[in-house]
């Protein structure tokens, strides 16, 4: 394999970085592995990781070598979800915007900043990640919770370690739910019901049964089983691929997945209003030391 790069990191900068960056990208054959890389943090997605995220499937997309994507997370999980609580998280910090064109969130109050910034960082980004015309594979091992669930779910396909747990425990919090709303699309409508009004893990092999998984493997196999799905794929024609993966999710957005999320994203932003009113914060009160206790049920 060729030396890694971090994703946004130049050839001229140094590879000793005191701080490494939260993306780390490379490419072997056909395929762009994608790395999420905060593993002491269970790989929590602050805004810096999310546009790293960006940046590196807009490489992927403008390599006319790579044909497929895998999308990862270094060390024991795969996302424990959204930065609540980290040393590291910038949810008050200025970037600049990709996904959207509302405005700046960080000089803004109240509903006028949360959803200023969610409609960017959150629904917009992972609304253009899946339309990347390559096929991208998520490899998920140890925990893919709430955030970490969009993360695999813009993937056309997923690769799980049998030690991998979902989870969606935000309601919880009031809320209906992380804000890219595929539940009912990635599982029946009952399934996604138990999910959301539990909160409990799903294990892989029960999302490989309801059909939110493609394969599920030990977890010493994770990293080759996805190499080898990964390099299947790389096979096939580029454009044979990225109509493909268009003709498929046209046919999700005929069935109400992009009307869908913009209906449920209002309802998450009532609740968060609503926890702002009557509860200590937007979250409900739930802070990281809750919601990883509630993720463990």
């Amino acid at each position: 394999m060729p030396a890694e790069r971090p994703a946004g990191q130049s050839a001229g900068e140094s590879a000793g970085q005191p701080a490494p960056r939260p993306v780390r990208y490379e490419v072997s054959g056909s395929v762009a592995y994608v790395t999420m890389n905060r593993p002491e943090y269970r790989n929590a997605q602050n805004s810096a990781m999310t546009y790293a995220l960006d940046s590196a499937f807009y490489r992927a997309a403008d390599d006319a070598d790579v044909k497929a994507v895998v999308l990862a997370g270094a060390g024991e999980h795969f996302s424990a979800g959204h930065d609540i609580g980290t040393p590291e998280r910038d949810a008050h910090l200025p970037f600049e915007r990709r996904a959207g064109l509302w405005w700046d969130h960080c000089d803004r109050r109240g509903a006028e900043s949360r959803f200023a910034r969610e409609s960017e960082v959150y629904l917009g980004m992972c609304r253009r990640w899946r339309e990347l015309p390559k096929p991208v594979i998520a490899s998920v091992q140890g925990a893919c919770v709430a955030g970490g669930l969009m993360l695999a779910w813009v993937c056309d396909l997923i690769v799980a370690s049998e030690d991998a747990f979902f989870a969606d425990p935000v309601v919880r919090m009031g809320i209906p739910g992380v804000e890219y709303f595929a539940h009912p699309w990635v599982m029946p409508p009952r399934i996604a019901k138990e999910f959301l009004f539990t909160g409990e893990r799903m294990s892989a092999r029960r999302a490989y049964e309801v059909g939110m998984v493609n394969r599920v493997v030990p977890r010493d196999e994770l990293a080759a089983a996805t190499r080898d799905l990964a390099d299947r794929v790389g096979e096939m024609p580029r454009l044979g691929l990225a109509l493909t993966k268009r003709a498929v999710n046209q046919a999700e957005d005929l069935q109400g997945l992009h009307a869908g999320m913009d209906s449920v994203f209002g309802l998450h932003h009532l609740a968060h209003a609503h926890n702002a009113e009557t509860a200590a914060d937007p979250l409900g009160g739930m802070d990281v030391r809750a919601m990883k206790e509630a993720g463990t049920r």
